[in-house]
């Protein structure tokens, strides 16, 4: 029990982590512009197959550093000649022109690399047992990827509240005419925290592609479990992204390792009472490792009911 208790503690806060890297930057774009980018999960796929191309030739360490500098220059092109054009017309045609982007880059994606899993691996100074828990290795790149996801955050954070950028950036989310009027460029602002944004999502897949299954596919596995991290967390709240990342991904974490039923619950209470069959024989019978996958969407779901602006959302945002 202990053993699981570290491990799953271990997994849930690296994968919280992971999600917090794409969550920080849709909720900053949510914030100043008001666009939920249904693309941003295409920006993590682009993330984890320039990393797996240029690792191929210059190596993991130039990949780490040059992929997210590429799509979060693709990413600030998207915002300049793309999402500022389409801004002036509304919402919709916003929520419309990311939904659209996002099959483009998949589509895109899928003629370059193809629709199977590439061969993306951790680099080989990495690949080693960092440390051993009761038995279970615990591997070095994964421990790697916690530090680095932890230290993103962190000067995300100090370069927020710390600098003169990140204080242009925080008025601008609340007074952008007000920002104007004090002689800065916000539409070049909005480009910087798009191209930031999308850098952010490109990082994490670039760590997360060798642990992880590089495919065409990925964005569709994380992009909706992102908008319920942020939903959760509170639009445009960066650390109600930080808790909610970390809550999920601890909350899933430690479903998918529990084999536990109801019926096997009140079994071992001393409790012989069950459904006969049909569909509450089959319910009692459930696993809460089946429907892990499903409760972050439950707890969206009691969340809203509860306090529908998020755990540190305010009305404002």
């Amino acid at each position: 029990m202990l053993e699981l208790v570290i491990v799953s503690t271990l997994n849930g806060v690296l994968y919280g982590m992971l999600l917090f890297l794409m969550a920080s930057g849709l909720t900053l774009i949510f914030s100043m512009m008001g666009v939920l980018n249904f693309a941003h999960a295409s920006f993590y796929m682009l993330g984890a197959f320039f990393g797996y191309q240029i690792s191929r030739f210059t190596g993991f360490w130039v990949a780490l550093v040059a992929a997210p500098v590429l799509v979060g220059g693709l990413g600030a092109l998207v915002e300049r000649y793309g999402l500022r054009n389409v801004h002036r017309h509304g919402h919709v045609p916003e929520l419309l022109f990311t939904f659209g982007l996002a099959y483009v880059i998949e589509e895109v994606v899928q003629m370059v690399w193809g629709k199977l899993p590439v061969d993306y691996r951790a680099p080989a100074i990495l690949d080693f047992p960092a440390f051993t828990i009761f038995g279970t290795n615990y591997p070095a790149y994964k421990l790697f990827m916690l530090v680095i996801s932890v230290a993103i955050f962190l000067c995300l954070l100090a370069a927020l509240t710390r600098t003169r950028v990140g204080l242009i950036i925080q008025a601008a989310l609340t007074h952008p005419n007000m920002v104007a009027m004090l002689g800065h460029d916000v539409p070049k602002v909005f480009m910087l925290v798009f191209g930031v944004g999308t850098g952010l999502a490109a990082v994490a897949g670039v760590i997360a592609g060798p642990a992880l299954v590089t495919q065409a596919n990925m964005a569709g596995l994380l992009g909706p479990i992102l908008f319920v991290v942020v939903v959760v967390g509170g639009l445009g709240s960066l650390t109600g992204a930080f808790a909610a990342s970390l809550l999920i991904g601890l909350v899933q974490t430690f479903a998918i390792s529990l084999d536990v039923s109801a019926a096997s619950l009140f079994q071992a209470l001393g409790i012989a009472a069950a459904p006969s069959g049909g569909v509450l024989g089959d319910l009692w019978n459930v696993t809460i490792a089946q429907i892990g996958p499903i409760i972050p969407y439950i707890l969206l779901v009691l969340v809203l009911i509860a306090r529908p602006t998020g755990l540190l959302g305010n009305r404002e945002a």
